[in-house]
């Protein structure tokens, strides 16, 4: 799998989600390989999108069609200022990654000097963590550049997830935790409280 990322700040929200919606209906059915997204708005008006591929090239192609860059000098229109872009090759899905059940969606933005060991933490963490934090769907993580990583959380509702934050971590998975808290830093949270999933059309 592969996951670009595309963050920005917003200055007209309705036609943002015009052009979403535009590209759901007519460029979505074109993009072959095309394999979900998320996406949303951030209380201080910055939008975060996770866009899934199978690959690489399969978002290389949908990135030269004709219709989508005409649909994206559209949509850039809708920003305050530059729109970054990052793509991610190595991508580790735990719990069964995404859920277009979601109610609430938690991104992570950072950096870690150890993403291999990120990844393995994921994993030995997931089978106890649905155990623990039910709300808890499934996560995607991945990473870009040298030491670039952005991760997603899919909740069942905000309202569960800020109930189970503060309840006590067993020890088992306590030590993984921290461990990985100690692999990240320069870590930004971006909260999507009315996340936008989108899966492919059959």
């Amino acid at each position: 799998m592969f996951i670009q990322v595309i963050q920005g700040k917003v200055s007209d929200v309705d036609g943002l989600r015009r052009c979403m919606d535009r590209w759901t209906e007519e460029l979505q059915p074109g993009a072959v390989g095309y394999l979900g997204t998320t996406w949303g708005l951030c209380d201080d008006g910055t939008c975060i999108a996770l866009a899934r591929f199978e690959s690489a090239d399969a978002a290389r192609r949908n990135s030269e069609r004709p219709e989508q860059s005409a649909w994206w000098a559209e949509t850039e229109r809708c920003f305050d200022g530059p729109v970054t872009f990052m793509d991610c090759s190595e991508v580790t899905q735990w719990m069964g990654g995404g859920s277009d059940q979601a109610g609430f969606v938690q991104i992570m933005e950072g950096h870690t000097r150890d993403a291999g060991r990120m990844r393995e933490l994921e994993t030995q963490a997931s089978d106890r963590l649905h155990e623990v934090r039910p709300e808890i769907l499934g996560g995607t993580l991945a990473t870009y550049g040298s030491d670039g990583f952005v991760e997603a959380v899919y909740f069942s509702s905000e309202a569960e997830a800020r109930a189970h934050e503060k309840m006590e971590i067993p020890d088992d998975l306590r030590s993984l935790f921290e461990e990985e808290n100690q692999l990240m830093r320069e870590v930004t949270y971006f909260d999507l409280h009315e996340p936008m999933l989108v899966s492919p059309r059959r």
